[in-house]
């Protein structure tokens, strides 16, 4: 990387755009920019979550994680770039799986909440759903690979297993929704 962050200012960006890792300028309004901050985002909330006590495996795969979803922007960063695969999107799938199977089976809808990591991991899911629609509004007008789109959808369907995992793991108990409880 050099010193290319020597600077931190730029003032390129004073009229509204922003630059693309292509070279290429566009509005800090665009889909594409409003997709990258999205993804930062959620990685910010997964560093957030990686603040809590966490089991070693859940602090190696969020850390994973991290990278994962900083190789994402890059990839949405720069238009026809490829970094995400399912190589990673495997990588999820396999510790959703291996998560879900020690939990009892879901009878009711659960509330986020529990522990304070359990409900970090749930806002990282609420977060990382919005990165998802985000992308796959761009998808829509512009081209972008099925990887991210798979990764961030799999990937909120990890954190809310992890929710349900951490407060497992916390010695809490799912948070039951009560269907009309203040009526």
């Amino acid at each position: 990387m050099g010193h290319r962050l020597s600077k931190i200012y730029t003032r390129t960006g004073d009229a509204g755009t922003t630059g693309l890792g292509d070279g290429n300028r566009v509005s800090k309004n665009s889909l594409r920019i409003h997709s990258l901050g999205e993804v930062d985002e959620l990685n910010a909330c997964v560093g957030l979550l990686l603040t809590e006590t966490l089991p070693d495996d859940v602090r190696a795969l969020l850390t994973d994680v991290q990278h994962d979803l900083f190789d994402l922007g890059g990839e949405v960063c720069i238009p026809g770039m490829s970094m995400i695969s399912t190589k990673q999107v495997d990588k999820l799938e396999a510790a959703l799986d291996a998560w879900n199977e020690s939990l009892s089976p879901l009878k009711d809808f659960i509330l986020p909440g529990g522990s304070r990591a359990a409900a970090q991991a749930h806002l990282c899911r609420t977060v990382c759903r919005r990165a998802e629609r985000m992308l796959v509004g761009l998808a829509q007008e512009e081209a972008v690979n099925d990887g991210p789109r798979q990764y961030l959808n799999r990937l909120s369907d990890l954190l809310f297993v992890l929710g349900r995992h951490l407060n497992k793991v916390d010695g809490h108990g799912d948070v039951l929704w009560q269907k009309g409880k203040n009526a």
